[in-house]
């Protein structure tokens, strides 16, 4: 019987089998996506910075060659050391009133919660200034400060005058003020401290005091102390109001020499910007390690340091450079 044409195929006329491929195959390459608005705001940010730094540079009226005159100045240190003092003192001293002022807000005493309240609204509500230029007259007053029995004798008395020196009144002022915000800022941290910690350190029978020290102030620091930060930062530029009450630190000292040299005010404004600058930053990249340090157990890994960030980096740049010279 004679096959219809076309119904069997030659093993000749077979065509080739797709199952091996005629050619080596190249692996697929991902590329990334464009995006060219990026790139355009890049560039005009960079114009942007370009623009700012030559101007900084070449701008005779900054006179940078009495900036560096006055940088490293006796004069201006001192005045930087008044102002590390009082920064550390007005620091620590709040944020010990803050401790108290949030114990007092969270307490089961109506009356320690109504004083605290009413601290922590008055002088939220009282500029700094006008708190310290009151405590610079507070001698006018009360002549003298006395301690003995409540409404009865006294048992030592001390002149006003005498304890009212200018750091004193300084640092009083700051740490009253300073104390009022901090208060807010550990009762936030105490509050974001879940609820289920207060209950099994109850149920351990922990006495409170322990309980606070122990289990939940270290688990509020988490939350304190970026935000604490913020106000030591504050804190730090607040300092520069205590020339109105007649103590030199580093904005006085530039301030009285400005008034001295007129000449120089721009540069010696320039000097205080930059020591300011200086002063942030170190507190900012304290911030950093102690975020870093009371984070660990509260994420899967701890942020990597600017350190490690960097070899990160290179390491990328070198293994992208390499595939590309491969390819």
């Amino acid at each position: 019987m004679s096959e219809p044409p076309g119904a069997a195929v030659s093993l000749a006329e077979a065509p080739a089998s797709t199952d091996r491929p005629s050619k080596k195959q190249e692996p697929t390459r991902v590329r990334q996506q464009r995006r060219p608005g990026r790139w355009v705001v890049t560039a005009v940010v960079l114009v942007l910075v370009a623009q700012i730094l030559h101007g900084l540079v070449t701008n005779p009226f900054y006179q940078w060659d009495r900036f560096r005159y006055w940088f490293l100045r006796p004069a201006v240190l001192d005045g930087l050391l008044v102002t590390l003092e009082v920064t550390a003192l007005s620091a620590v001293l709040g944020l010990l009133g803050g401790v108290l002022l949030a114990l007092g807000r969270l307490s089961g005493s109506a009356v320690l919660r109504a004083v605290s309240w009413t601290y922590t609204w008055l002088f939220r509500s009282v500029p700094l200034i006008v708190v310290l230029i009151f405590l610079y007259n507070f001698s006018a007053l009360y002549k003298t400060l006395s301690l003995g029995v409540p409404f009865g004798p006294a048992f030592v008395t001390f002149d006003e005058s005498r304890l009212a020196t200018d750091m004193a009144i300084a640092v009083v002022g700051l740490t009253l003020n300073e104390a009022a915000y901090a208060g807010e800022v550990v009762r936030g941290g105490i509050l974001s401290v879940d609820q289920g910690q207060h209950e099994a350190a109850a149920a351990l029978g922990l006495p409170r005091g322990h309980r606070f020290r122990r289990i939940v102030f270290p688990q509020a620091l988490r939350s304190i102390t970026p935000n604490y930060v913020n106000q030591l930062i504050g804190l730090i530029k607040s300092t520069s109001l205590v020339f109105y009450v007649s103590l030199l630190d580093l904005f006085g000292v530039v301030q009285s020499m400005g008034n001295t040299y007129p000449g120089d005010v721009v540069p010696l404004l320039m000097v205080a910007t930059v020591w300011y600058l200086i002063l942030t930053s170190a507190v900012s990249v304290a911030q950093f390690y102690v975020e870093r340090y009371y984070a660990r157990g509260a994420t899967r890994s701890l942020p990597p340091t600017p350190l490690q960030r960097l070899r990160a980096r290179l390491a990328q740049f070198r293994a992208r450079s390499r595939g590309e010279a491969a390819v």
